[in-house]
């Protein structure tokens, strides 16, 4: 989720005299990065976890030309056809992947703890997992990290040039006659390197 910002189209007031993308530039560099990973995975489903910044492109049209619903090019799926755009995405019935739910320095505990389930989310930014166990065995609240560089200069003036507690990455859940096994976190180490595993590896 949050593929895209739309600060243009936001509820919130601009920020001094700040300089953004309108949505049609945002459109195509997410157009742009997408297709990387489109062309990495292959045949593999491609799913959108839709962020409630992604929200603001349909909703501020909704909200001012409402006569447009169903006008192709209104939609956000229309500008990114490969992707399935979901609320929640499912992967069995003890795993759901979503944008945000909970929110806060406890979100993982608090999402895992009242889902009842293995939550992923990404909403916060941060890098997190959170094993939690009662009578029905171990599930975990995940924070994946964001796909941005936190210290790209379009959070300076969002953020005020405070620290971020935020990490660039992403996580891998790997499953075992269906069960999901301890999720593991792949973390920016520096521009051209992650950090996993224990190691660091250029990519």
């Amino acid at each position: 989720g949050d593929v895209l910002d739309f600060p243009q189209i936001s509820r919130h007031a601009s920020i001094m005299w700040e300089s953004v993308p309108d949505p049609a530039e945002e459109i195509e560099a997410a157009q742009d990065h997408l297709n990387d990973i489109e062309q990495a995975c292959g045949k593999a489903h491609k799913i959108w976890p839709m962020g409630n910044h992604d929200a603001r492109f349909e909703s501020f049209i909704a909200a001012n030309a409402p006569q447009m619903k169903g006008l192709k090019g209104v939609h956000l799926a229309d500008h990114f056809a490969m992707w399935r755009k979901a609320w929640s995405c499912w992967v069995n019935d003890d795993v759901v992947i979503k944008h945000r739910w909970k929110g806060g320095i406890h979100a993982t505990h608090n999402n895992t703890v009242n889902s009842g389930k293995t939550m992923v989310t990404g909403h916060l930014h941060s890098q997190k997992v959170t094993p939690f166990t009662d009578y029905n065995g171990t599930r975990y609240g995940i924070e994946t990290g964001c796909v941005a560089d936190p210290d790209h200069k379009a959070f300076t003036a969002y953020t005020e040039d405070n620290p971020k507690n935020s990490i660039s990455g992403f996580a891998v859940l790997k499953f075992h006659e269906g069960r999901l096994m301890y999720p593991e976190l792949v973390s920016v180490w520096d521009h051209r390197s992650v950090q996993f595993r224990g190691s660091i590896l250029r990519v």
